[in-house]
C-alpha cells in the first residue's frame, strides 16, 4: 500500500464515519450514556495529547523542563488562576530551568 493509497483510504473512512454521524437518530444522542461518554473520552484525549507532548520525544520517554512546567500549571489551574498567567507560569518555569542547566 503506498502513501496516498492510506491517505484516501483514511480520507473515505472520516467521510463514512460523519456520515454514519447524521444518520443516527438525535433520541440515541441525547441520552445520557452517550453524552457523558463522549465528554469522558474529550477529557481522556487532552490528557493523553498532554502527556505525549510532554514526555515523548520520537520513540522514547524524556523527563526535561516541560515535566516541572507541567506541574506548575497543573498547581495554578487547581488555584484557579487566570490562563495567561498559568501559561506564562509554566514557560517561565520551563526556560529557567533550562537556563540554569537543570533540565536540559
Amino acid at each position: 500500500m503506498t502513501m496516498w493509497t492510506a491517505v484516501l483510504v483514511a480520507a473515505i473512512l472520516c467521510v463514512a464515519l460523519k456520515t454514519l454521524g447524521y444518520l443516527i437518530p438525535p433520541r440515541v444522542l441525547e441520552a445520557e450514556r452517550p453524552a457523558r461518554i463522549a465528554d469522558l473520552l474529550t477529557v481522556a484525549l487532552l490528557a493523553a495529547l498532554v502527556a505525549v507532548q510532554t514526555l515523548g520525544a520520537g520513540q522514547g520517554i524524556v523527563l526535561d523542563a516541560r515535566v516541572p512546567a507541567v506541574f506548575v500549571a497543573a498547581g495554578l489551574l487547581l488555584l484557579r488562576a487566570p490562563f495567561l498567567v498559568v501559561v506564562a507560569a509554566a514557560a517561565l518555569t520551563a526556560a529557567l530551568l533550562r537556563l540554569w542547566g537543570w533540565a536540559a
